[in-house]
């Protein structure tokens, strides 16, 4: 579990994908009011499938590495596939058991991501 806590950690203080992408096909943004999380997804799609993805937002780690290890992981996605993707993928992304008190930070990019791609 130290493992998963420190890639966790690492995500928080290091990410990779936390910015903003000028001119996004796509973004949406989303809060968690429970703990203050503010997220906000920018996602470049081309022929129904993503090419680049960045966050930007601030939140406890949880919500932030989330969001970091989510747009690396849709890069090369679909929509269609994006759509499918369940809260039990990203707890298994995550690789610790996440208290129902939790719940909201870890899901909050899954959320937000489904919203941006359901963007007109």
């Amino acid at each position: 579990m130290d493992l998963y806590s420190e890639i966790i950690l690492d995500h928080f203080k290091n990410p990779k994908n936390k910015g903003r992408i000028p001119k996004p096909t796509k973004k949406a943004e989303s809060h968690n009011a429970s703990c203050g999380d503010n997220l906000k997804i920018y996602l470049k799609i081309s022929k129904g499938k993503i090419t680049e993805a960045k966050f930007d937002g601030e939140g406890c780690a949880i919500s932030q590495a989330s969001a970091d290890m989510l747009t690396d992981k849709i890069i090369g996605l679909t929509t269609t596939q994006i759509k499918k993707l369940t809260p039990k993928d990203i707890y298994k992304m995550l690789g610790i058991e996440i208290s129902p008190g939790r719940t909201k930070c870890a899901l909050l990019s899954l959320e937000t991501a489904k919203k941006a791609i359901s963007q007109k």
